[in-house]
């Protein structure tokens, strides 16, 4: 009975993990629906990636902190087939958009905060229905 209950506990424990981290999309009064994860915190692009490969290194991710979900479930306007993972350079994984890496932002505090959006004219939100498919 007691391994019985442990178990139960333990796929619940991991089902709330994997929702907590899973995509979703948010909108504001000024920009369309854009990418967040589970606890509604801004989910960002930067222009200079490439497909499969990020460009944001060192100092850059301190600003910008790598977003990594295991498993996926999509939001509206996108398909499972539109997420994907890679390994960056310094061996971390990377949850992709379209094959683009995907970036929180440091001064972003709470759920809804989009100040990551434009900066330097290299970092934006994504709207999934608008994104160009790769």
């Amino acid at each position: 009975m007691k391994r019985l209950l442990l178990v139960s506990y333990l796929v619940i424990l991991a089902l709330t993990i994997v929702h907590a981290l899973n995509p979703r999309t948010a909108e504001a009064a000024d920009m369309a629906g854009y990418l967040v994860d589970s606890k509604g915190m801004t989910l960002y692009m930067f222009t200079k990636d490439s497909i499969g490969q990020s460009a944001c290194e060192g100092g850059c991710v301190e600003k910008w902190p790598l977003y990594h979900s295991e498993m996926i479930t999509p939001p509206a306007g996108a398909t499972a087939a539109d997420y994907g993972e890679i390994t960056r350079s310094d061996g971390k994984k990377q949850t992709t958009f379209r094959g683009y890496p995907l970036y929180y932002f440091f001064k972003d505090k709470v759920a809804g905060d989009t100040k990551g959006e434009g900066v330097k004219g290299v970092w934006y939100v994504i709207d999934p229905k608008n994104f160009p498919k790769s």
